[in-house]
This record gives C-alpha cells, structure tokens and sequence, in this order.
C-alpha cells in the first residue's frame, strides 16, 4: 500500500470513527439543544470555557425551532468530535471564533449573517465595521447569558474600548447624557451598518438629530444653510468644552462663515478702528445676543438684514 492511500484510508477510518460516535452522542440526552450532546459529552459545567451558557441565551431555545445547533455554528467537526489517532492536540472545530481563530473572518461572520440577515444588518457587508475586518463575536457574547453590548447600561463602554477618541469627548464639561445612559450608541448608529454617513441610523446626520431635536427641522420661512446640511458643522455630537455642544465658542465659530468683514458691527470696527455705540454686542462675543433663532425663522419680512440676521 502506498504512502498516499495509507494516508487516506487513516482519514476514511477516522472520518468513520466520529460518525459512529456522533451517532452515539446523538441517541444519549441532549442538554441545551436537539442534538447537542455530541457536544456536551465533553464541554459540560465542568468545561473550562462556560458554553452551557447558552442555554440562558435565544440561541439556546429549545422551542424555538430556527434557534440553531453547535453544529449550525461550528459545523460538523469530526475531526475535533473524534481527534485522529496520527495528531497529538485535538483539532478546532471547523468553524471557530475568536482572536486566535483559523477561519477566516468572512466565514465566520457568514455564520451570523446565515440567520441575522436583512433588516437592521442589510447594509453591514458596506459598513465601516465590515470594512475593518471585524467580526461579529468581537462585540457579542453569544454563550452568556448576558450581551454586554446589547444591554443599555454596558453597551457605550463595550464601543468605547475601541473609539476611544469618543471616550474622553463624552467626559468633557457639555455631552450627550452618554455616561447617565439616558443616550447610548445604538440610538444615533447602527453598528451594522447605514446607507447615512457614520453609521447614522438614518440617512443623513441631521435626520438622526431630529429624531430628538425635531424642533430644530422646522420648516422655517428663513432657514440656516449649515442647519439643513450637517449639525456637526457647528456642533460636536459626543462632546465639547462650549455650551450647547459648539466646536467653538461665538464669534469664532460664526466668523467660520461669516467673515468680519462681511457683518456690519465687524465692518466698522475693522474700517475705522473705533468702537461705536452698537458694537457692544460683538465686543461681547455674544452673535447669539441678537440672532436668537440660529437654526431658522419665521420671520415674514421680506430684507436682507432679517433673512440672514434670524432675529425675531
């Protein structure tokens, strides 16, 4: 007999030998799933890596037919269900996760996308998540009975070990109430991914913003270009050191735009290099003193000076 048919009649009796004892697993009791206990003859509460778990989780559902088994997510695994006689360490599952993982991370997410596809995931194939080579067990904790990132009270701090920028932006004096979880991640992106930018939960940023700010989207007789294009023009959504989330404080935020030159108080300090009666307002870096309504207006006049001042 040759070294090659040596080789494949080992393969064929080992192959021969996890089929007879996965059909022995399958007639004892099963303890999670229907059909689990080829799995759970070895990985039992005495297992060093928890996965009876499981059974506290959806994904361990007996009644719930579409639920899955081991195998629906390892695959079949003989070679690991029964480790070859010729190999000293028992080889991996066919399909397993995690950093150390052999299968590639597209097989594995596939694994996920098999059931979770459409709907909220329709777009996670173009996502920046996708894009980073992420897989879906680096955020999810599939054999506990608690999802860290899936739980409002855990979720920012399961985010927040990678965007770590957004991390220190949300403990500045002025940020969304991301630390009180009155707001979490989820609510303004879908880490799944978004036809928006950023992995908006809507298609663009400022319709995400109106689903809380909605008495910011009008419609106005007189509207602010920069309010109908993109908030985070003038604000910083996570956090910031000025009021109101602003990326900088007035004037200098404003004068982004609007050159001092261009604004009449401005103009005439600039040009004559004295301080006239009505530049007290800018002198006291205060625009919002008189353009109150920054995001838009209903005021009817039909003039220069009221359509772009957005005063009352």
């Amino acid at each position: 007999m040759s070294k090659q048919a040596g080789g494949i009649r080992k393969w064929m009796l080992a192959l021969l030998a996890g089929a007879a004892l996965i059909g022995h697993a399958y007639a004892a009791k099963d303890i999670v799933q229907v059909g689990d206990a080829v799995c759970t003859r070895c990985h039992d509460e005495g297992e060093a890596k928890p996965v009876l778990s499981i059974g506290q989780t959806r994904h361990g559902t007996m009644a719930d037919k579409s639920a899955g088994t081991c195998t629906a997510c390892h695959g079949e695994s003989p070679t690991h269900v029964s480790k070859p006689s010729d190999v000293t360490e028992r080889p991996k599952p066919t399909v397993n996760f995690g950093p150390k993982s052999s299968t590639p991370i597209e097989e594995r997410n596939q694994v996920c996308l098999n059931c979770h596809q459409g709907g909220q995931r329709t777009h996670w194939q173009t996502g920046a998540h996708a894009a980073a080579n992420m897989e879906c067990t680096s955020c999810h904790k599939i054999h506990s009975q608690e999802d860290p990132v899936r739980d409002r009270q855990t979720q920012p701090d399961v985010c927040f070990s990678c965007h770590k920028e957004q991390r220190a932006q949300v403990m500045r004096p002025n940020h969304h109430p991301i630390p009180e979880r009155k707001v979490v991640c989820v609510d303004c992106h879908n880490p799944h991914g978004s036809a928006g930018p950023k992995l908006m939960q809507r298609d663009s940023v400022v319709a995400t913003c109106y689903t809380c700010h909605m008495e910011k989207r009008g419609p106005f007789v007189r509207s602010h270009q920069p309010v109908t294009e993109d908030c985070t023009i003038c604000h910083t959504p996570h956090g910031s050191v000025n009021d109101n989330l602003l990326k900088q404080r007035a004037p200098f935020l404003c004068q982004q735009c609007h050159e001092p030159s261009g604004v009449s108080h401005q103009g005439k300090i600039a040009n004559t290099g004295r301080v006239a009666a009505d530049n007290r307002y800018t002198l006291g870096r205060g625009c919002l003193n008189c353009h109150t309504n920054i995001h838009g207006s209903n005021n009817p006049l039909d003039d220069t000076s009221n359509g772009r001042a957005l005063q009352r």
